[in-house]
């Protein structure tokens, strides 16, 4: 050895900790990675998924499929930007869930109207209960928020909470 040190548990301190704490966000932290990497991956590989998907990969579906996957790199690095702060923003995990639902319709649309396979329904399911985990987080949040202590007005607009 040359003395190198080695990275270990040890290496991210409180990171077991944080997602005991909180393991929702832990979980939606979990999928706002794999959106990005899916996101990122099908920007170069879009043919390859949508083939995957059973579309056909014409020019056009890849183009429009990579501007898809740059969007899914947009949202899921904004959903993991503020599930890492110390008081996430209630207003992208509300987004966040919109645009999950809305994939997810997008997708079921999709299948229905024979752009993709059956098997694409995987991807509307995930989707689906992201969004609805987005919105169960969010409704916690707004709950908190309420009830915490300096927050008389009850509110959760700019200025109300912490």
């Amino acid at each position: 050895m040359s003395g190198m040190v080695r990275p270990s548990a040890a290496a991210v301190p409180g990171l077991g900790a944080w997602i005991a704490a909180d393991p929702l966000r832990a979980v939606l932290a979990a999928i706002a990675v794999v959106t990005v990497l899916s996101g990122a991956v099908q920007i170069p590989f879009g043919g390859v998924v949508l083939e995957l998907l059973g579309a056909e990969p014409t020019t056009a579906a890849r183009q429009l499929f990579g501007t898809v996957g740059m969007f899914m790199v947009v949202v899921g690095g904004l959903l993991l930007h503020t599930l890492l702060r110390p008081q996430p923003a209630a207003e992208v995990l509300l987004w966040s869930g919109v645009q999950k639902a809305g994939a997810c319709a997008a997708v079921a649309v999709g299948v229905l109207n024979g752009v993709f396979a059956p098997v694409a329904l995987a991807v509307a399911v995930f989707d689906l209960a992201t969004a609805a985990l987005c919105l169960i987080y969010l409704r916690r949040l707004v709950y908190v928020r309420e009830e915490s202590p300096g927050n008389a007005g009850g509110g959760t607009g700019p200025g109300t909470g912490p």
